[in-house]
């Protein structure tokens, strides 16, 4: 037994866990949720410029749905406010349909035997070389 509790005080000791006191663990938690989660903004902006139109990236959605659950675990586990619970509690529903999407839809483009391109799924005609895509049969 004397294992057990010089392990448990080794672990958890006067209130902190490997001595980070438990409060500077969860707002670390918290501000890391939000870093996280203001910085698909900055990836969005970025890929949107660089393509002179709005684009989502796969990214985006992996950033949301990480700092959207560290906010979450922040609210369930520190915080413990009702309000910020139900913000994040089922928010990472539309990102992980939106990343089930993007990789369907990533999946089911077509390689243009002319130029090695991927092309969009149901394309004709390769967007990049303009040649005849092969039928595909579904």
């Amino acid at each position: 037994m004397a294992i057990m509790d010089w392990l448990t005080n080794l672990l958890w000791h006067d209130g902190k866990i490997f001595g980070v006191d438990w409060v500077v663990f969860w707002t670390a938690v918290g501000w890391l949720g939000n870093a996280v989660f203001f910085s698909r903004f900055v990836v969005q902006w970025y890929a949107t410029e660089k393509k002179k139109q709005v684009i989502v990236p796969a990214l985006f959605w992996w950033l949301s749905l990480t700092g959207s659950l560290l906010l979450l675990l922040y609210a369930l586990f520190y915080d413990k406010h009702h309000v910020i619970i139900f913000a994040y509690l089922f928010t990472w529903i539309p990102y992980t349909r939106n990343l089930i999407i993007h990789y369907r839809h990533q999946k089911a483009h077509l390689d243009c035997a002319g130029c090695g391109k991927s092309c969009p799924p149901q394309s004709n005609f390769c967007p990049n070389c303009g040649a005849r895509l092969a039928a595909t049969t579904s």
